[in-house]
């Protein structure tokens, strides 16, 4: 299971190694299921539109307007360009959201501070998620491609951070392997020293390091593994999604690369 998503999708050189990896992990026997976020290109669309972005602990505040503009990215431009791409390195693979055939089903979330809840629009966590499609697409030789949109049970759209999301899905799979693919090598004690990268860590060590180590646009990785391992996935791994070839040096059996979180 890989989250796919930050500056990993906007360089054409590391976009090309991280698809050509993933075709090439898929010839080698691998079945993968890929989540992805598309933040620069909201960013991009909600600029044009004049619709402002902040973040509320790693998760953007969205409108009744926003969520509009943030869908027709997300499944719109961003997944089908991952499929096209994918497809044309020889794979078979299909866009879905969380909405198609039922896959997850969203709440709304809030976001919690100093003991108050605080509205932060249509954004939403994953309550439940049926794998059976994905399954079903692997058993086929699909490479399942989702955008992190999901409806409640009404019906209503959510935008779903894209960790948060992988980390459901990837625990409802009882997945080998969690990777999240960021813009740096994994977590680190100090974030502005590279030589203090984590290699390994424990889920519940990894608990005492948010409010130091852990926070901003890191929170919802961490809290995705945590979601991950919780539910089912055997390990969790934060790599630095911009490095060319990482994913096959990830997967490589022998390797360290990036921060493995156990439970």
């Amino acid at each position: 299971m890989i989250k796919y998503g930050g500056n990993a999708m906007i360089n054409e050189k590391v976009k090309n190694s991280v698809v050509s990896n993933i075709a090439e992990l898929q010839n080698l026997g691998f079945r993968i299921v890929i989540v992805h976020g598309g933040g620069p290109f909201i960013k991009s669309i909600l600029d044009k539109v004049k619709i402002e972005s902040k973040f509320v602990a790693g998760h953007r505040k969205t409108s009744k307007e926003a969520i509009k503009y943030i869908e027709m990215t997300l499944r719109g431009e961003v997944n089908t360009e991952i499929v096209m791409l994918l497809n044309n390195k020889g794979r078979k693979a299909i866009g879905l959201s969380g909405k198609d055939a039922g896959l997850a089903i969203a709440k709304r979330r809030y976001h919690e501070e100093m003991g108050k809840k605080i509205d932060i629009g249509l954004v939403g966590d994953i309550e439940r998620v049926d794998p059976q499609i994905l399954y079903d697409l692997l058993e086929k030789d699909y490479t399942p491609v989702i955008a992190c949109i999901a409806a409640d049970a009404k019906g209503n759209t959510y935008n779903v951070n894209a960790d948060m999301m992988a980390g459901a899905i990837a625990g409802a799979l009882k997945a080998d392997e969690y990777i999240v693919l960021t813009d740096t090598d994994g977590l680190r004690k100090d974030k502005d020293k590279a030589k203090s990268l984590i290699k390994n860590i424990s889920s519940k060590e990894v608990q005492k390091l948010f409010g130091s180590s852990i926070e901003g646009g890191m929170i919802p990785k961490i809290e995705s593994c945590q979601i991950a391992l919780k539910n089912g996935a055997a390990i969790a791994r934060i790599i630095n999604g911009t490095e060319i070839d990482i994913l096959l040096k990830a997967l490589d059996q022998n390797s360290v690369t990036g921060t493995i979180i156990t439970k």
